[in-house]
């Protein structure tokens, strides 16, 4: 039989850019196959998923072919390639938050490809399908984005691109970002999508776990190039490629003490502590929400603390409420044994003290702003600019962009997504914190860099005494460099400790379904085959 996709030489590259973002690259899927294509972010990933149905931007100059059902689609016209698209193939794109419309309702925009490709029948009777299909309640075609979670959203996304039921789904990091129970959920949505329907799946990511658990074949990716393309439990087990060995070693596994990058500690005096923390919101119903309930929490003096849980639990409210953004309904915020200020002139000064690294460096940072700009922008706010340009530097040296003078000028998207959490970490550093809250650093980052970060803020502790409290789903990150884990569902503690004793014998049945959730690599424990 045809394969369903084959690409033949396929190279891509773009106007400016020094080297091709993809170069000859030979691949098929067949019908009803599951494909993961492994890689850093920059290796081209995400150029070959794009030219499969030609979304590449018109500066991209694009060599050999791509076949769909053996019909060369750069070779389509732009009539043949719309009818190709949404109803043979279609794409579940990266960062559901970013691709879908705001200020439409998620109906609407499920019910858009029919409408396009002239699909008959009741629409809003087939949206509400595809809504059950993707395990939503019908009625939430009427919710807008932000009334939604994130795995929520990437439901929907899903839902969009399953709605002309199509032969191929190419599924660009479609977990990125989600807490590993959606993760699973969305993973196990797929997986029965594909084998009651017998979809091809093109799956494309930077965590190789996530690419196990879901396809049956692997291909990684380095530099533009396929290196190593075979059975997931043969790469991934045996890898032959030194780059596809990088990858399968950077995976941080819960229990591995080679996982583990800090040797732990017993800390000093308390820097910051919760007590008893209550937060109750009011919805738009009038109905309150109890977001945190008698939350007590601990960072201690060269201490790191992982705050965990999944989407909804609370770890965000209970950041804000400690950087003195949200006051609590009930119990207090210390910070070095004395109560928060409730003054702005106070705040400003508690805020130079504790510094917050947000999520998502490429919303965080202005697109216009150089990355000087993005440093300098605390000291500037606390009026500190006499010795400005000699402390951004010093910050960003700290951030280990060095030499700082090569970066002072770069916009945000003049920089890898590594530099640009660098330059969020450069911004809380200049004002010389003695405490980090950072709220998911690594969520978007691939294996490699995000071990580089990591290995930043131990080397942070060390040179600079900086506790920090790092907010995640993630537990591998919990387990490579936390001294203390704590654990929150629903805006409760449930359980706290160091972090061999709560992720190695967990207590809490919700700790154990977080751990149960984690992808494993198939493989990666076995014996080399004699």
């Amino acid at each position: 039989m045809t394969p369903i996709l084959q690409l033949h030489g396929l190279a891509v590259s773009y106007a400016g850019a020094a080297e091709p973002a993809v170069r000859g690259v030979d691949l098929s899927l067949g019908a009803g196959e599951t494909l993961g294509l492994a890689g850093e972010s920059g290796c081209g990933k995400s150029s070959l998923a794009m030219s499969v149905l030609r979304l590449l931007p018109r500066s991209a100059l694009v060599d050999g072919s791509v076949l769909f059902d053996g019909e060369d689609v750069h070779g389509m016209s732009f009539g043949r390639l719309r009818a190709v698209r949404w109803a043979g193939a279609s794409v579940v794109f990266q960062g559901a938050m970013h691709a879908l419309n705001p200020v439409r309702t998620i109906g609407e925009q499920i019910a858009e490809p029919l409408r396009l490709h002239g699909t008959g029948g009741d629409r809003r009777s087939r949206v509400a399908e595809l809504l059950r299909l993707v395990e939503l309640p019908p009625e939430r075609a009427d919710a807008h984005p932000h009334e939604l979670s994130g795995g929520q959203k990437q439901r929907v996304m899903i839902a969009m691109a399953l709605a002309c039921e199509p032969r191929l789904v190419v599924a660009d990091e479609p977990t990125t970002a989600l807490d590993v129970l959606v993760q699973q959920q969305v993973l196990e949505l797929l997986g029965r999508l594909v084998a009651e329907r017998g979809i091809s799946l093109l799956m494309i990511s930077h965590d190789l776990p996530v690419l196990a658990g879901a396809c049956a074949r692997l291909a990684v990716m380095h530099r533009g190039r396929i290196v190593e393309d075979g059975p997931v439990r043969q790469v991934t087990g045996f890898p032959q490629h030194e780059h596809s060995r990088a990858l399968a070693a950077a995976a941080l596994t819960v229990g591995d003490p080679g996982a583990r990058r800090t040797g732990g500690s017993d800390g000093g005096r308390v820097l910051l502590e919760a007590q008893q923390v209550s937060v109750t919101y009011r919805g738009r119903s009038g109905k309150a929400v109890r977001a945190l309930d008698r939350v007590d929490l601990q960072v201690r003096a060269d201490e790191i603390v992982a705050l965990v849980g999944q989407s909804g639990s609370g770890k965000t409210t209970l950041a804000r409420a400690l950087l003195g953004l949200h006051r609590p309904d009930a119990g207090s915020v210390q910070h070095d044994g004395r109560a928060l200020p409730t003054s702005t002139a106070g705040l400003r000064r508690y805020r130079k003290q504790v510094q917050m690294v947000l999520q998502d460096p490429a919303g965080a940072l202005n697109p216009r702003h150089t990355a000087y700009r993005a440093v300098a922008e605390g000291l500037r706010v606390h009026r500190e600019t006499a010795d400005e340009r000699d402390r951004v530097a010093e910050a960003l040296e700290a951030a280990e962009l060095r030499p700082a003078e090569d970066y002072l000028h770069r916009l945000p998207h003049e920089l890898s997504g590594g530099e640009r959490q660098r330059v969020l970490i450069a911004g809380a550093l200049v004002l010389r914190p003695g405490l980090l809250i950072a709220d998911e650093p690594v969520a978007s980052l691939d294996a490699t860099v995000r071990g580089e970060i990591l290995d930043l803020l131990l080397r942070l502790r060390v040179q600079q005494g900086l506790s920090t409290l790092v907010i995640t789903h993630d537990l591998g990150l919990a387990w490579s460099i936390a001294d203390r884990v704590v654990v929150l569902h629903r805006g409760a503690v449930v359980e706290s400790g160091p972090v061999e004793q709560v992720l190695g014998a967990p207590r809490h049945d919700y700790t154990r379904s977080l751990l149960a959730a984690v992808p494993a690599v198939p493989g990666a424990d076995s014996a080399e085959p004699a």
